[in-house]
């Protein structure tokens, strides 16, 4: 019984893909700065899936084609656009320390 059950986890781990492409992740490897550092930006997708919303995602990864979308947002009056800037630090600040 016992190596029934292993052998059917390690079929499930098998055919399980390991990592799926989010927003972050695309526009990080198209991005000139990362160079296409596939690991690295794999690395900082899985951050964002801990700390980002899909929503806050699609928007943070919208910095890497238009970094100065970043510094309107940032530098932004609005409620809405402080808090998700608040956001977007944590996960800047979480992605720095662990994926170095």
């Amino acid at each position: 019984m016992f190596n029934r059950i292993v052998i059917a986890a390690a079929a499930i781990i098998m055919t399980a893909p390991l990592a799926v492409a989010g927003p972050i992740d695309s526009a990080c490897v198209r991005s000139d700065r990362a160079r296409g550092n596939a690991p690295l930006c794999g690395c900082i997708q899985q951050v964002a899936n801990q700390t980002l919303s899909r929503s806050d995602q699609r928007r943070a990864a919208s910095f890497f084609r238009d970094p100065h979308e970043a510094q309107e947002v940032r530098t932004s009056k609005s409620n809405a656009d402080n808090a998700f800037w608040a956001r977007y630090k944590r996960f800047a600040s979480q992605a720095e320390a662990y994926c170095r």
